[in-house]
């Protein structure tokens, strides 16, 4: 539940926009690529643009993005998958060098109230290994779909016997 900032406001809608925004912003490792996570709260169906730029000897450097052009050193090198709350940046070939202050920022089409950023810092020494535990979260409601299904399949196999 998001509260309403101004309660006093008229126009509700804008304040349903405020909700729309960035959870966690995580790096790891992933054999020899960084892997940024940008998770969010959706409440609109709105699509979704990114930015995911690093800002190092104080300049800004976008690397991927659907808001501006993604600058020529980055573009061979990275690639951002989407899922339902979650933008994922992948930098292949990390090295010391692309250490920085990595931001995430996300813009709901027709959300007026400004984009969602979060940054953090990444230094490659102090990065740990991604673990495969992303993949259980996503799966999680399979599996316990699967779970919830396993007696009422057996109830089934038993009334046909």
């Amino acid at each position: 539940q998001c509260p309403l900032s101004n309660p006093h406001l008229p126009v509700p809608v804008l304040q349903a926009a405020h909700c729309q925004m960035i959870k966690d912003l995580s790096a790891c490792l992933q054999g020899q690529s960084l892997r940024v996570d940008c998770r969010y709260e959706n409440k609109t169906s709105n699509p979704l643009t990114y930015e995911f730029s690093i800002t190092k000897d104080n300049r800004k450097h976008v690397i991927h993005s659907t808001i501006s052009v993604s600058e020529n050193i980055y573009r061979n090198r990275a690639n951002v998958t989407m899922q339902k709350n979650l933008v994922c940046l992948y930098l292949q070939s990390f090295t010391t060098s692309d250490e920085g202050v990595y931001m995430c920022e996300l813009k709901a089409t027709n959300d007026y109230t400004g984009n969602q950023i979060k940054n953090i810092t990444v230094i490659k020494d102090k990065l740990e290994k991604c673990a495969g535990f992303s993949l259980l979260i996503q799966n999680t409601s399979w599996l316990l779909l699967l779970l919830l299904s396993l007696p009422l399949l057996q109830a089934v196999d038993f009334v046909s016997l």
